[in-house]
Parts: C-alpha cells; structure tokens; sequence
C-alpha cells in the first residue's frame, strides 16, 4: 500500500469507528449547511465571510435548531472554517466532530468523550480520568485564586510572566488566556485524560451558569487534553433565548472595541431556543487532532488528504 492510501486509509477506518459508536448508540448522523447567512459573535473566532453569508465555524447552530424541531440525538462531521488559523495543530478547514445529548448534563457527556477517546485511541485506553477545575490549575501554577483575585492581580501576574503583555490592552479574560496557553495548557494531560471543567462565567460561551461546590458561579463547560493538546469543548447548553442574546450581543461590544467586525445575530438560532431547545448537552471534538494523536502525527498536515503533488 501506497503511503497515500495508507493515510486515507487511515482516516477512513478512523471516521467508520466514529460513525459505528453513534449508531450503536442510536445517535443519528446529520448533515447541515456550512454556508449560512449568519456566523459566530465569539471574538475569540474569525468566522470567513462568502457569497453573502459566512463558512460556519462548528454546526452548532444548526444542528441546536434539529434539536429544537424535535430531532433528538444527534451527531454530525462537518468541515468547518476558521480564519487565521495556521500551524502545527492549526487549519483554516477542518473536520470537527458535534454531537448532542438529549437529557444529559456536561458530566454525563464527559463519561461518552471519554468512551469514544478510549475506543480511538488504544494507547490511552487504560489511562485514568482526571477533572481538574479551571480555577484549581491557576492555583496549582500560580499560587493565585482567579475567583477573587481583582484585575489588578491577574495583570501584575501577566506582566511578571510574559513581560510584553505590559504593553496590550488585555481583558480579564484575555489575560488569563495568555497564561494558561503559555505555562498550564502544555502540561495537562500527560498520561491521564484530562478535563478541565467549572470555567469562570465569563467565558461560558453557550454554557449554562451553575454553583460549583463552594458555591461560586462557573460555567458548565469542560475541555479535554491529551498530552498537552486541547481535544474538543462541551457544554451543558444554554437554553435562555433572552441571555443567549444577551451574550451575543455582548461579544459584538467586544468586537466593537477590538476593532473587529461586527456579526449579525443568528436569529434562526435564537428563535430555536425560544422555541424551546432540549435539555441536552454538547460537544464538539476535533476529529484531526485525535487521528494525530493515533497516527503519532508531529503535524496535522501528515492526517489530511495533501492539496499538492510533491
């Protein structure tokens, strides 16, 4: 076999194994529009403008209107879009794996990653499972307690670890980023499924708001990491139509501010939740990060069909 074929092969049987789990599951495969006259609010993404419309970033949106209409269990592999994406773990197009679960919460939905991520990945099968609070790896790292530390704390933090942020215009939120992605995010997850879950509020994105037990507001979301690499993001879903908007239009502020384009709302999407989305939780996994890690893959352009003749 050809080193072409064998890499399609691969990916082949990778993409046969994750569509064998769902319908095991009786989870049916969906397959929604990746042109759509609306993108994502979220300042964090660069939703790709076209023909009048915008290349979706994840199916989220329509698959949560499905969800709406009454279709239940659903999963979907889509090729999606984010602009200025480029690198060793990075495409501006890539297949992302979404799927959701009707009367499940973002606990429950972490027990099924985990099921799928040991069904994939046969070296990991065996490894333990770890949730990790947000706020735990600051402490752990920093000494710091993000919950109460004020602004000023968080930005004398950042400027004695990566001395140039003294110079940004940086958020709360922006600040914590920069040193979770530079000095916590490359440990975690080495030799242990790793979750981090209970964000602070205000990066719930499209998650419900809960207590953890100390009675501190979080978001009910979680990522999983393996061997320093960000797999997906899960969400207990937001069902409020009025807060969802609330957020949405509060992104757009920041976008203000930042400079960046200002993005219409999805009104499809805010009349599905009004309508009545589910309780149900999320999530949605990037399908080449994982084949990278089953490949020992350096790059993710060693598990994608090449572009080029060389």
């Amino acid at each position: 076999m050809s080193p072409l074929r064998e890499r399609l092969y691969q990916r082949a049987v990778f993409l046969d194994t994750i569509r064998r789990f769902f319908a095991a599951r009786g989870v049916i495969e969906a397959d929604t529009a990746q042109l759509r006259a609306c993108g994502v609010t979220d300042p964090q993404l660069v939703p790709l403008a076209a023909d009048g419309g915008y290349l979706q970033t994840s199916p989220e949106y329509a698959l949560k209107i499905l969800l709406a209409a009454g279709a239940g269990d659903l999963y979907q592999l889509a090729h999606v879009f984010r602009g200025e994406e480029e690198g060793r773990k990075h495409r501006r197009e890539f297949m992302l794996l979404e799927w959701y679960r009707c009367g499940y919460d973002h606990l429950h939905l972490m027990d099924e990653v985990t099921e799928l991520v040991r069904t994939l990945l046969p070296a990991c099968r065996n490894w333990p499972v770890r949730r990790t609070p947000y706020a735990e790896t600051f402490r752990a790292r920093f000494g710091i307690d993000i919950h109460h530390a004020e602004d000023a704390d968080i930005r004398l933090l950042a400027s004695a670890h990566i001395p140039e942020s003294t110079d940004w215009q940086l958020s709360r939120d922006a600040m914590l980023d920069l040193l979770y992605s530079h000095y916590i995010e490359p440990q975690l997850g080495r030799g242990v499924l790793e979750y981090i879950c209970d964000y602070p509020p205000s990066q719930a994105a499209l998650a419900r708001i809960i207590e953890n037990p100390d009675g501190e507001a979080v978001a009910a979301r979680f990522e999983l990491y393996i061997d320093g690499m960000e797999l997906c993001n899960g969400f207990w879903e937001l069902a409020d139509a009025d807060e969802q908007r609330a957020r949405f239009l509060a992104d757009n502020c920041v976008r203000k501010q930042a400079g960046l384009p200002q993005i219409p709302l999805d009104e499809d999407f805010l009349a599905a939740l009004a309508h009545g989305l589910p309780d149900c939780a999320g999530v949605a996994l990037g399908v080449d990060r994982l084949l990278m890690l089953a490949c020992g893959a350096a790059h993710i352009e060693e598990v994608v069909p090449p572009e080029h003749i060389r």
